[in-house]
């Protein structure tokens, strides 16, 4: 058994609650707006906003990682603790497929839309959308 001070504290929290909560973990690795961060027990103190990606975490058993589509927010670590505060998030088993695919489809038909218009808020919009609807489909299809 890993003592105290070997193991991280992961919490994944959004506007509706808590998605994620793992006290043993060893690893979490999650894309920032500069690249990709790996946090091991013991690592400095760091906040950082984090793109659209996933976040995995493995657990003290080396065996076991978990996937979490994460929409925006930031990570702040300190102590042995993660909190992730995200706009949306969704665990791997938690995500509906269907849905997401149908988001992809009207996320690319905005696009289509706002470029024929020349909106670029619409457009801006439109591709945020479609990032995190591809996020859930390459999260969930892990």
């Amino acid at each position: 058994m890993a003592d105290s001070q070997s193991v991280l504290t992961v919490s994944i929290v959004t506007p509706d609650g808590k998605v994620y909560d793992n006290e043993k973990a060893t690893l979490i690795v999650v894309k920032t707006q500069l690249g990709e961060l790996g946090i091991m027990p013991n690592h400095v103190p760091v906040i950082a906003s984090l793109a659209v990606d996933e976040a995995r975490v493995q657990s003290v058993d080396g065996k076991d990682v978990d996937e979490i589509a994460v929409n925006g927010g930031f990570v702040e670590f300190s102590e042995n603790t993660a909190t992730i505060v995200a706009d949306t998030a969704e665990c791997q088993d938690d995500i509906d497929v269907d849905r997401a695919k149908n988001a992809q489809k009207r996320a690319e038909a905005r696009i289509k839309e706002a470029q024929q218009a020349q909106d670029t808020d619409a457009l801006n919009r439109a591709e945020v959308a479609l990032r995190r609807a591809v996020n859930r489909i390459n999260v969930a299809g892990k």
